[in-house]
């Protein structure tokens, strides 16, 4: 009797162990960021991801893409060939998500896509098993829009020759990423929509969101316009950097805002070098990346106790807020 009692207590702890096995502990999360060069997605996205996998008790194998599909490419078979249980990726092509998600599907893994939507129409609902965890890409630009408006209207002298319109400059970022192509769209339609005539003097139209980038392209803008200029709009934090170190070093002051409302940005609201920001929320980006992927890896719809709510919409996303952030309250998000 004692023996039967011992197998089936060997056999029931069998059970237990494989149902541990089961768990999240033992999940493998395949990711990548689609460059470190980014100051957004390396100095607060990857740190969060790396810091809440932990926190959550899974395992995150997380690369540098290089600022290279094909190379991420790779990096997603490298992926699949080591059997991870799902996929995090960080596009560097949005229009290149079909390939991703055709090396998901084939090999049967869940994918969360993150940060960089797909831009090919229908491209989501070629498997059932991919999502998007990031932000709705026009409400940065509407935002920094209307922050910039509001402040306009508010300073009559900004308006420097006096004709109602505002010649300004704008950095944009990685040409095609639907976040650059919207927040240049609807910061200046904040404008247009209130009446107030836009002269665009000059446009970064670049393939990265580079400081450096950014800030030879001010230095040459301020040779070309000097006192012309009288806005400068940033679709991100780092080009905002090199355009006040640009600024600085010619002895130039003219209102600045940017996007992300990294910790170097609220720095400089505070001692005025940059007049506004927009908080793209990274840490909850990141979150939100983790707890679906978790999910999805045991088979279980993908925002189950969570706060995340997936849109109606059919875009298959998770979207995390923008909040404006100006000198009024940038302390609270330091």
């Amino acid at each position: 009797m004692k023996k039967i009692v011992a197998l089936f207590s060997i056999m029931f702890l069998g059970l237990v162990l494989a149902a541990c096995q089961t768990t999240q502990g033992t999940i493998v999360i395949g990711a990548n960021i689609y460059t470190y060069g980014d100051n957004f997605m390396n100095g607060v996205v990857r740190p969060e991801l790396v810091r809440y996998a932990a926190q959550k008790g899974v395992t995150l194998n997380i690369v540098d893409s290089e600022n290279d599909q094909a190379k991420l490419n790779d990096q997603v078979d490298n992926f699949i060939s080591q059997g991870v249980d799902v996929l995090a990726i960080n596009l560097v092509d949005p229009a290149a998500a079909g390939t991703i998600i055709n090396k998901a599907k084939a090999a049967g893994i869940p994918l969360i896509l993150f940060n960089k939507e797909a831009t090919v129409a229908g491209v989501m609902n070629t498997y059932d098993k991919v999502w998007y965890v990031g932000t709705d890409s026009a409400e940065a630009g509407v935002i920094q829009g209307q922050m910039m408006l509001a402040d306009w209207q508010a300073n009559p002298s900004w308006d420097k020759n006096g004709d109602g319109k505002v010649q300004y400059v704008l950095l944009k970022g990685e040409s095609g990423h639907p976040d650059a192509e919207a927040r240049t769209r609807e910061s200046v339609k904040a404008f247009t929509d209130a009446g107030i005539v836009m002269e665009r003097l000059g446009l970064q139209d670049s393939n990265t969101w580079n400081t450096a980038e950014a800030q030879n392209t001010m230095q040459s803008w301020i040779t070309s316009f000097g006192n012309q200029i009288e806005l400068v709009i940033s679709n991100n934090d780092g080009m905002a950097f090199g355009a006040v170190t640009a600024m600085k070093s010619a002895s130039k002051v003219y209102p600045i805002y940017g996007v992300d409302a990294l910790a170097q940005a609220l720095q400089m609201i505070g001692v005025d070098e940059l007049n506004g920001t927009v908080l793209n929320d990274g840490v909850n980006q990141a979150r939100a990346t983790i707890d679906l992927a978790i999910n999805a890896a045991q088979g279980k719809p993908v925002t189950e106790g969570t706060s995340w709510v997936l849109r109606t919409d059919g875009t298959k996303a998770v979207r995390v807020a923008y909040v404006a952030v100006t000198k009024q309250n940038y302390q609270s998000f330091q």
